[in-house]
Order: C-alpha cells, then structure tokens, then sequence
C-alpha cells in the first residue's frame, strides 16, 4: 500500500465522519425539541418505547446519542428504569439505517447530493432550510468518503501481511474484540459498520469474518453511554448496564447461529456481489432479532442491571423527585383529613423549591461577581430541578383542587400554585445572570469596579428579600408583605440609580458597549426578581385575609 493510498484512506474516513456529524447536527436541528419532548412524555408501553426508541435514534443517527439522552432522563428521574430498557431495544434497531442507507449503491449522485445540500447552506435562507441543507450536504460528503475509503482499500487486497490479519477475524473471539476496540476508539457503532462495509466492498474481507467483528461493534458502541453514566446515579448506571446486557446476550446469540448453522451463507445468497447490504442486513438481523427476544424479558432485564448494581445504604437519592408530596398517595387518600395533610406537605415542598431557588440566586450573583462559569453547571442542574418541581406540585395541586376540602383550604392550595409559578420564574433570571457570567469570561469582558459594587449591592438585596419569606416574619403576612413591598421599591429605585450610572460610564468611556448590554441585562433581571418576590408576598398575604394560610416556610 503506497503513501497515496493512505492518505486517500484517510481523507475518506475524514470525509465519512465528517458527513456523518453533518448529517446528525442538522436531523437534530430540524427535529428541535421534539425528541426530548417525546421521550419525557413516554409511557410505560414497551412496544411504544421500542417504536419511539428507533424513531428517534434513525433520526439522529446515533444510537449512543440516544442512550446518552436516556442515561440523563433516568438521572433526573424523568423516566425509570424499566421505560429505558424499550428506548435501548429501539434505539439497536434505528442505529442500523445508517448502514441500509450505505448499502444504496448511489455513490455515483454523492457529489450531486453534496452540491445540492452546500447550495442550500450557502445561498438560501432560513433555519430550517440550512437544517435539511447540512442533512442533503452530509449524505454526500458521507457517501464520498465512504468511495474514497473503498478506494484506498483495494491495494489492500494484495499484501500479504493485511489479508492475513484479515483471515484472523474468523475467529469470532478475535473478530469481536477488534470490533470492540475500533468501535469503542471512535465512539459510533454506525461510523465502524460504515468503514467494516468499505473494507468488504474492496474485497478485503469476507462476510464469515466481518459478522464477528460486526457483533464486536455491537458491544463497543456502549462506550459512550458508560462514559456519560460517569457521576450519575445508580439508575442511570444501570442504563448502561442493561445497554450492554443487550448486546452481548444478542453477540452470544448470533455467534452460536453463525458457528452452527449456515447463516453466513444465506445472507450472502440474499444479496450477491453486494458485500456492503450483506452487513447491513446482518446488523439489521441482528439487532430486529435480540430486541424481538428480549422484549418480553425487559422487567428482568431491568432486575438483573439492579442485582448488578445494588443499591448503596449510604448513596444519596440525586433523582429530581418530589419530597413530600405523593401524587398516587393523594389520590388514594380521599378520607377526612386529608386535604389538610396534603396541604402540610404542600406548603413543606414549597419551602423546599424556596430554598433552592436562594441557592440559585446567591450562585448565580457569585458566578458574576467571579466573572467565571465554573458554578454554571451547579446553577444549571438546579434549575432543571426547578423546572420539574414547578412541573409536578403544579400537578398535585391540580389534582387537590378537585378534592373536597374548605373554602380556605382551597383558597390556600391555589394560592400555593402561583407562588411556585413566581418561584420558577425567579429561577430563570437567576439562571440568565449566569449565563452572563459565562459570556464575560468567552468574549474575556470586564465590568468596571463601580459596576461591581453594584452587583454586589443587588445580590445582598436579593438575598435580604428570600431571608424574609423564609425568615419567622413570614407566619405575619401582612408585615411580611410590608417588608418585601419596600424592598420591592428598593430593588426598583436602585435598578434606575443603577441604569444612569451606567450611562454615565458609558459617556466617559469606562466601560465597553458589550459589556454595557449585558450588564443592561442583569439589572433587568434583578428587576423582574423584584418583581415575583413581591407577587409571591401579595399572595401569602391575600390568602390570609380570605382566612386561608400559605406560608412558604417548613
């Protein structure tokens, strides 16, 4: 094989990698949040998540981006464990239309597909249009490399010392661990079944080795979600698990069919001449197969992940969780008495979501103060948290309000929803000035000193204003609302105070146009957090005169 050869090689793995993440960044842009949305909506019907499961991952062409997505679910504990299992059997089975879509002899049109997609990229408007350009655009600089890969390869066929490596993939114990190896390096089962389908089409390997490093694939693909499973929970760790468990019972499987039968034989005689659908056919087979096997079995897959990985006394639950409400309790319990329990632990999750919405904001004024985003992922997943909470009481307090109880109890259970609704959302600009942090130290902006004290001066004010709602004042509703009404106005005196100053450093050149936007920003922020604080006080105070009670204190 001559240097020429191998750059060629390389350059058409370049290309085919490359056309492969074009492919998967505009499916994804195109299909947006949908994807998400679909999977925390899941239910527990296993043919549903299996369909869903290959949907999404056909879609997005990669079923570890997909296994990853379900590795975080199952960490905020927006699905269980049991629903993940039907995501990971679907997302085998969408994972193998990157091969079918290879084994389309349609490398002649690549360069006609290429020019289309980077025309639509390049020459028309609209983000949707350049989404399905880089779709159009990746399937040709895909199939490209895929030509220029099969190409390099030929040479291959006559050197002696490649073709006896070669030889030694059928031997399925040596086939699979270099399917393994190869793919866990590059991190995409469907990439190494691209590059395993150029080596047959060259002629450089026959399909009696190619299944055993094909299975091997299989296997090495789970790399990736046992990577992002690193310093997640017991759940999201066992994800993984059964992501594995899938694999090599479906290798163990096939490895005895193909050493005891003459499937390999079949499958060449379904596609002759055509050694790159045979793989793919295979891998289709194989994963149709193993899903269709195990589908009745994915509650004991699911068990023997948890005998895997038991629980630990001393863990802590990281799940996103509510921690005094039940939903399923509540609509159990319709006896006397229990709408004034439901409220206890109403009030008691609220006070929670409090506490941490005053983490947030006291993070958040740190992270600009430092000007740095280390504490943006903290800041972050907190935020999530606070999303679900709002997310479920808002559920449990649906449900409670249609429960029989007394005027003040339900005056007090509604009040409870629009101060979690004002919670969240003091949440989000706590969340933007983050961000901000996080834009002065990319684009390396500084604010002045003057500016800095500023930032100073609001967070303590903001943190003033929570201390008060979780402070003994907060049982008083009317002093309570007295407090926060002034601070309300102080909050408002200071952001104008604050937005003349800021002109006037402006006009003298002490501080960047950039800079100034974003600051702009953070006092429009500090604002609006003013601005719910003193709604959720109006709140507990009108619940008082109606002779109901909404504390937001434990």
């Amino acid at each position: 094989m001559q240097i020429t050869h191998f750059l060629s090689l390389l350059g058409g793995l370049a290309l085919f990698l490359y056309g492969m993440q074009m492919m998967s960044t505009g499916l994804e842009a195109a299909a947006g949040n949908k994807m998400k949305e679909i999977l925390e909506k899941l239910t527990s019907n296993r043919i549903l998540g299996v369909l869903v499961g290959a949907a999404i991952t056909a879609v997005i062409q990669s079923s570890s981006a997909t296994t990853v997505m379900v590795v975080g679910f199952v960490n905020s504990g927006l699905m269980t464990l049991q629903q993940a299992v039907w995501i990971i059997m679907g997302a085998n089975i969408g994972t193998t239309i990157t091969g079918q879509l290879i084994a389309l002899d349609v490398g002649v049109l690549a360069p006609l597909f290429a020019f289309v997609g980077v025309v639509m990229v390049v020459f028309l408007k609209g983000p949707k249009v350049h989404s399905t350009g880089q779709i159009v655009a990746g399937l040709g600089v895909l199939f490209i490399g895929m030509g220029m890969m099969s190409d390099s390869m030929v040479p291959l066929r006559d050197t002696p010392a490649f073709v006896n490596l070669m030889t030694q993939f059928s031997n399925p114990i040596l086939g699979i661990l270099a399917g393994m190896i190869f793919t866990a390096i590059i991190q995409s089962s469907s990439a190494s079944v691209g590059i395993l389908q150029a080596l047959a089409t060259s002629g450089v390997i026959g399909l009696g080795s190619a299944v055993y490093v094909l299975f091997g694939q299989n296997i090495g693909t789970c790399i990736t979600a046992v990577l992002a499973s690193i310093g997640t929970n017991r759940n999201a760790k066992r994800t993984t698990i059964i992501h594995l468990m899938f694999n090599l019972i479906g290798t163990a499987l096939f490895v005895t069919i193909c050493l005891t039968t003459p499937f390999v034989s079949w499958m060449e005689s379904m596609t002759p001449a055509k050694p790159a659908a045979q793989i793919a056919n295979v891998h289709t087979i194989f994963n149709v197969t193993t899903t269709l096997l195990l589908l009745p079995f994915g509650t004991l897959l699911a068990k023997a992940a948890t005998c895997i990985l038991p629980d630990r006394e001393d863990e802590v639950d990281q799940t996103y969780h509510l921690e005094y409400l039940d939903l399923d309790d509540i609509r159990k319990e319709r006896k006397i008495g229990s709408a004034a329990i439901g409220t206890t632990q109403l009030r008691r999750e609220v006070a929670r979501m409090l506490d941490m919405v005053r983490q947030n904001v006291d993070a958040s004024f740190l992270a600009v103060e430092e000007h740095s985003s280390r504490l943006l992922d903290e800041i972050t997943d907190r935020e999530e948290y606070l999303d679900f909470l709002n997310k479920e009481i808002s559920r449990c307090i649906s449900f409670m309000l249609t429960m029989d109880m007394p005027e003040k109890d339900c005056e007090s259970v509604h009040g409870y929803f629009k101060i979690t609704g004002n919670l969240e959302r003091i949440g989000d600009h706590a969340m933007n000035l983050a961000e901000y942090a996080q834009m002065l130290e990319e684009k390396g902006l500084n604010l002045s000193d003057r500016a800095m004290t500023e930032i100073i001066q609001m967070h303590q004010l903001c943190l003033h204003a929570l201390d008060d709602l979780q402070g003994p004042d907060s049982e008083d509703s009317l002093r309570l609302l007295e407090k926060i009404a002034q601070t309300e106005q102080q909050m408002d005196d200071m952001t104008l105070r604050f937005r003349q100053n800021q002109m006037e450093r402006m006009r003298s050149g002490a501080c960047s146009g950039e800079a100034c936007v974003i600051y702009s920003e953070m006092l429009t922020d500090f604002e609006r957090m003013g601005d719910h604080l003193l709604n959720i006080a109006q709140e507990i105070a009108q619940s008082s005169q109606t002779g109901s009670s909404t504390p937001v204190t434990a």
